[in-house]
C-alpha cells in the first residue's frame, strides 16, 4: 500500500458517491459499493485560523475507499482499490492511498541505480 496525494477526476452518481474515476489517463468504472469514513486532519498545519463555524472539511477529511475495473486499455477488468479525498471547499479530488496490485510503471534505468 502506498500513501501519497495524487490530482484525479472523479464523476459522481446524483446522491455524490464516486461512480467513475480518470486517473493517468486511464478510465476506470467503480465496480463495488463504495465505502466512505471521515479521518481528522492536522488543519492547524496548512491553515493559519478555524474561523468561527466551520468544521466539516476544515477538520475531517471524507474519505472514499473504491474498488475500480479499468474500462480499455491493456489492463481492462483488472481490479484495483484506491482511496480518494473529496477537499469540501474547491470539489478537487486527490488520490491518497493505493492497495492492491495497482498499475506499475517503468522503471527508468538510472532510477533502479
Amino acid at each position: 500500500m502506498g500513501l501519497f496525494s495524487e490530482s484525479i477526476d472523479v464523476i459522481c452518481t446524483e446522491e455524490g458517491s464516486p461512480q467513475r474515476v480518470n486517473w493517468r489517463g486511464n478510465d476506470y468504472q467503480v465496480c463495488a459499493d463504495p465505502v466512505r469514513w471521515y479521518e481528522r486532519r492536522q488543519w492547524w498545519s496548512e491553515e493559519t485560523r478555524a474561523p468561527l463555524g466551520t468544521g466539516a472539511g476544515l477538520v475531517d477529511h471524507e474519505i472514499w475507499r473504491v474498488q475500480l475495473k479499468e474500462m480499455s486499455g491493456p489492463d481492462t477488468g483488472k481490479l484495483i482499490t484506491l482511496d480518494v479525498v473529496r477537499h469540501i471547499g474547491s470539489g478537487r479530488w486527490r488520490l491518497v492511498r493505493i492497495h492492491d496490485a495497482a498499475p506499475s510503471r517503468a522503471v527508468e534505468p538510472e532510477e533502479a541505480a
